[in-house]
C-alpha cells in the first residue's frame, strides 16, 4: 500500500495492504495484526552543500520494489510498527510491554527482527553478498603515468595472457592464483600484494559499463568499488566502451564489432531510455533474466493485459486467504506493476543534478522486483525455483501450463498461441499413411548448417583461430554463419525418420517417414530457432549463427491438407501384447485398450509396450494424456517393459487404480490417499486432489496448494462432485471432447518481438527482450529499458510474430 504501510495477520503471518485488511478480517476473522509502516529520510542537496532530510512514506505494492539502494548513504529510515485490534481499529504502539502479554510481547519481538525469505541468500550464487570495500573511498592511486591499453595484456612478470589482475594503486597487470584444473596463473598479482600492500584489483576482460570484477587482498574476498569508474579512468580505461571477455583478450578493431554479448545489448551505442506504461524495468534476482524477458513480452499482447491488469480489481476481490499462493493474483499484480508506469518515470530535475554531482554516467531505472512473482511460479519445480540460469523457451511453456491450468473468467489468453499440428506418418514399404493431429504452442525451427551462405569464410575463419590459439594470440575477427530463414523453413518441412517403427500394415516393424504441417495457425505464433545442439562428444554446444529472420512470414504453404487422393491409409490393427517368461502368478487378461491411441504413439517413435502402457493406466482418455504419461515415465528402468497384469484376483480386490489408471469410479488409491493425510491434509481434499491429478502424488500436492480449502468440505458434497465427474466422464465417452479452442486464420505474420540468448548454454548467459512499440523497437535488458538502435534480429532464440488481418 502506497500510504497504508502493510498489515501482518498475526496468526498466519500474512501481509496485507490496507485495501484488502478489511476483507481478510471479514473473511477469517482473525482479529489482531501488526501494522508496519516504513518512513523514508532521503538526503538531499542543501543550500550550503549539506544535506537536508526530506521526510516521505515509503512506497509498498506488495512486492514491487523500486530497486534504490537501501543501504546507500542517500537514503535513512525510520520504522513504526502498532499492533491494530480489529474490528474498532484499536491501536497499541510498540515497543509496549506493559499493556501486552508476554507471548504477543515475543511473537512482535520475533516477526519485527525475521529476515524476509526473500532476502536469503541463495547458495547457489554470491552475487547478492558483495561488500562495498573498506579502501574504496580512500584508495590511493600513484601519479606515475601508467596507461592500459584496450588490448595485448600480459603479466609484466611471467607473459600469461589470462586470469590477469589490475592493481588499481600502481596500474601493475600481474596473473592470479593457478586453478585446479591447470587454468589461471602463478599468483604474481598476490606476491605484488604481500610486497607493496597495494589492496585492491580488478579482474581485466570482465569491465563493462555495469561493473567489473574487483578483488580486495586485505579483505580476502571479492568486493565491490563504488568509485571503479573513476579508479578505471586514472589508468585511462574508459568502462562505458568496454565488454566482457572470455580470455582477457581485447581488440577495440576487431572482436567487439560482432561479439554477441556487444550485438545484442547493443553496448557501445547511446541508448535513450524510456519511461511511462508499458516501458518498466525487471531487476534480475540472480540469473532471473529469462523471467524477465519472456515476462515481458507476455504483458505486451493485448489478450493478456485484458485477462489479467484489465481484471486486476475482480482478481484482487475474489482473492484466497493467501493472495501469495495465487497464480491469477501474482500475475495481475506483476502485470499492474509493467503497464501502469508507476514504476518508470523519468528522474527529476533535482536527481538529474545529483547524479552528475556524483559523477554517473548511466541513466537510473526504478522498475519492479517480481519476487514474489517469482518464488510463485517456480515453486516445487527443480530448476525455476533455483538462481540457476533456465532455458526461456522451457519457462515459457512452463508458464502456458499455468495459465491453461488458472483460467480467469471465460477468456483464456493461452489460446492465442495454441495451434495444431497434423503429423502425417508414412510407411516406406507398404506406403501406406496416417494422419494425426496433436495440440503445440511453439513452432520449433531448425538451422540449416549445410545451408551456410559464407561456407569459405567460415573455414578460413576456423583455421586462423586456432593457429592464434596455439600461438596464445588473440583470436581473429568472429565469422558468424549466414543462414537464409528459407532454408529453416525448408528443413522444418521436410519428412523426418521415425525410430522404432511399427507398421500396422506389414505387421512388424519398418521404416517410417514423419512429415508435419499446420492444422490450425495461431493468433500469434512463436518460432524458436534450435541454436543447441551436441558435439560428436555429447558435448552441449550452441550454433552461433545470423538467420535473417523475416519482418513479414507467410506459412500458408505450410496447411495441413489431410488424406489425399490416391492415399491408403494404416490399418487400425493392434500391436501385438509380449507375454513375458516368467509370469509369476499373471497372466494374459483381455485388456480394454484404445488400440488407435496405442497406434498414434507408436508412430511418433516411442517403444510399442510403452505406449500401451501408457493408455492402459490413463485409462483410455487419448493419445495426448497417454503422451504426458509417457513423458513422466521416460526414465523409469522398467519403462519399455511388456505390460504386467496382475492375477484376477488381485485385479478384482484392487481394481485398475491400482496401476492409476482412470476409470469412471476414478477411485484413487488408498496408500496414496495416506501418505497426503499423513502430511496433514483432510481426506476429502486428498482424494479430490488426486482424481484431479489422474491419481499422481506430486501433481496432487501443487493441487492442493494451488487450491486452498477455507472449509472442510461434507462428504455429501464429496458424493455429489464424484457424480457429477462420472456423468462428465460418460458424456465424453458417448459423445467425444470437443477438444482445445483453436483460433484458425491466415498463416501471414508480423514480428513484433524476439528474445535474444548470449552465451554457450541456456544454463548460462545471459537474456535480452526487444519488443516493437508504437512503431520503434524498444529493448528490455532487465531493469534498462531504452529506445532501440540496432535490434539485433539475426540473433534471436525466440520470435514473436502476430497475425496480419486479412
Amino acid at each position: 500500500d502506497s500510504e497504508g504501510g502493510l498489515y501482518v495477520c498475526m496468526n498466519t503471518f500474512l501481509g496485507f495492504g490496507r485495501e484488502h485488511i478489511e476483507r481478510h478480517y471479514r473473511k477469517t476473522g482473525q482479529c489482531v495484526y501488526l501494522h508496519l509502516k516504513r518512513h523514508v529520510i532521503e538526503k538531499v542537496p542543501g543550500a550550503s552543500g549539506g544535506a537536508l532530510p526530506k521526510r516521505r512514506n515509503a512506497k509498498l505494492f506488495l512486492d514491487l520494489e523500486t530497486n534504490s539502494d537501501p543501504n546507500s548513504d542517500d537514503f535513512e529510515y525510520e520504522d513504526e510498527a502498532k499492533l491494530v485490534i480489529f474490528p474498532d481499529h484499536y491501536e497499541i504502539s510498540l515497543p509496549n510491554i506493559e499493556e501486552l502479554p508476554a507471548l504477543v510481547t515475543i511473537a512482535c519481538d520475533a516477526l519485527l527482527s525475521a529476515k524476509s525469505p526473500y532476502r536469503k541468500q541463495d547458495p547457489d550464487t554470491w552475487e547478492e553478498e558483495l561488500q562495498a570495500s573498506k579502501h574504496a573511498k580512500t584508495l590511493v592511486q600513484l601519479d606515475n603515468g601508467v596507461r592500459i591499453p584496450p588490448s595485448g595484456w600480459k603479466c609484466s612478470k611471467c607473459d600469461l595472457r589470462e586470469n590477469l589482475w589490475l592493481n588499481l594503486t600502481d596500474g601493475s597487470v600481474l596473473c592470479g592464483k593457478w586453478f585446479f584444473d591447470g587454468s589461471g596463473g602463478n599468483g604474481h598479482a598476490m606476491e605484488h600484494y604481500k610486497e607493496t600492500g597495494y589492496p585492491l584489483a580488478v579482474k581485466l576482460g570482465t569491465i563493462t559499463p555495469d561493473g567489473a570484477d574487483v578483488y580486495s587482498f586485505d579483505e580476502e574476498e571479492p568486493v565491490l568499488d563504488p568509485h571503479i569508474a573513476k579508479h578505471l579512468a586514472h589508468f585511462g580505461i574508459d568502462m562505458l566502451q568496454m565488454q566482457v571477455t572470455e580470455n582477457g583478450l581485447r581488440d577495440n578493431d576487431i572482436k567487439p564489432r560482432v561479439s554477441e554479448w556487444e550485438v545484442i545489448q547493443e553496448a557501445g551505442v547511446k541508448l535513450k531510455p524510456m519511461y511511462g506504461p508499458g516501458y518498466t524495468g525487471m531487476k534480475n534476482l540472480g540469473n532471473s533474466c529469462y523471467l524477465n524477458a519472456v515476462m515481458q513480452a507476455i504483458f505486451s499482447i493485448p489478450e493478456f493485459q485484458r485477462a489479467y491488469v484489465g481484471n486486476l480489481p475482480r482478481i484482487f476481490d475474489y482473492s484466497p486467504i493467501d493472495p501469495t499462493q495465487d497464480f491469477n493474483t501474482q500475475m495481475a499484480k506483476l502485470g499492474h506493476g509493467l503497464l501502469s508506469g508507476q514504476y518508470s518515470k523519468p528522474p527529476v530535475k533535482s536527481e538529474l543534478i545529483e547524479q552528475v554531482m556524483k559523477e554517473e554516467h548511466k541513466p537510473q531505472h526504478d522498475g519492479i522486483s517480481p519476487r514474489m512473482f517469482k518464488a510463485f511460479i517456480s515453486n516445487g519445480h527443480p530448476e525455476f525455483s533455483s538462481n540457476r540460469q533456465q532455458d526461456a523457451q522451457e519457462f515459457f511453456l512452463h508458464l502456458i501450463n499455468l495459465v491453461e491450468r488458472n483460467p480467469v473468467g471465460s477468456e483464456n489468453p493461452s489460446d492465442v498461441f495454441r495451434f495444431l499440428v497434423e503429423e502425417r506418418t508414412q510407411c516406406c514399404q507398404s506406403r501406406k499413411v496416417r494422419y494425426t493431429e496433436r495440440v503445440d504452442y511453439i513452432m520449433q525451427l531448425p538451422v540449416a548448417m549445410e545451408a551456410a551462405t559464407n561456407k569459405d569464410e567460415l573455414i578460413a575463419y576456423e583455421l586462423k583461430r586456432r593457429e592464434a590459439e596455439a600461438a596464445r594470440r588473440p583470436p581473429p575477427e568472429l565469422v558468424r554463419a549466414k543462414i537464409p530463414f528459407s532454408a529453416c523453413l525448408q528443413a522444418f518441412s521436410e519428412p523426418s525418420n521415425v525410430e522404432d517403427f511399427w507398421s500396422s500394415a506389414l505387421q512388424a516393424k519398418s521404416a517410417g517417414v514423419k512429415t508435419s504441417r499446420f492444422a490450425s495457425f495461431p493468433e500469434y505464433l512463436v518460432v524458436q530457432i534450435k541454436k543447441f545442439t551436441f558435439g560428436l562428444d555429447w558435448i552441449p554446444k550452441k550454433l552461433d549463427v545470423s538467420i535473417d529472420m523475416p519482418d513479414f512470414l507467410d506459412i500458408n504453404h505450410l496447411r495441413a491438407r489431410g488424406l489425399q487422393p490416391g492415399e491408403e491409409e494404416l490399418p487400425d490393427i493392434a500391436p501385438p501384447i509380449i507375454i513375458p517368461d516368467d509370469p509369476k502368478g499373471s497372466f494374459l487378461v483381455a485388456l480394454d485398450i484404445d488400440e488407435s491411441s496405442v497406434m498414434q504413439l507408436a508412430e511418433m517413435g516411442f517403444p510399442l509396450e510403452a505406449c500401451r502402457k501408457a493408455v492402459y493406466y490413463t485409462g483410455n482418455l487419448g493419445a495426448e494424456v497417454a503422451f504426458n504419461w509417457i513423458i513422466a515415465h521416460m526414465e523409469e528402468p522398467d519403462f519399455a517393459e511388456p505390460l504386467v497384469i496382475p492375477a484376477f484376483a488381485e485385479v478384482a480386490s484392487s481394481g485398475a487404480a491400482a496401476f492409476g489408471a482412470v476409470g469412471l469410479d476414478n477411485q484413487p488409491p488408498e496408500e496414496i490417499v495416506a501418505i497426503i493425510i499423513s502430511m496433514g491434509f483432510q481426506r476429502n481434499l486428498a482424494i479430490r486432489a488426486l482424481k484431479a491429478t489422474n491419481n499422481n502424488l506430486e501433481r496432487a500436492l501443487e493441487w492442493i496448494f494451488s487450491h486452498p480449502e477455507p472449509e472442510e468440505e461434507s462428504e455429501p458434497a464429496l458424493d455429489m462432485m464424484d457424480m457429477e465427474n462420472n456423468a462428465n466422464a460418460n458424456i465424453l465417452a458417448e459423445t467425444g471432447s470437443e477438444g482445445p479452442r483453436i483460433k484458425d486464420g491466415s498463416g501471414r505474420y508480423e514480428l513484433f518481438g524476439f528474445i535474444s540468448h548470449m552465451g554457450t548454454s541456456t544454463m548460462s548467459g545471459h537474456y535480452v527482450c526487444h519488443l516493437k512499440k508504437e512503431g520503434r523497437w524498444v529493448i528490455y535488458n532487465d531493469l534498462r529499458v531504452c529506445a532501440s538502435e540496432r535490434p539485433p534480429k539475426d540473433l534471436g532464440y525466440i520470435y514473436f510474430y502476430h497475425r496480419i488481418p486479412s
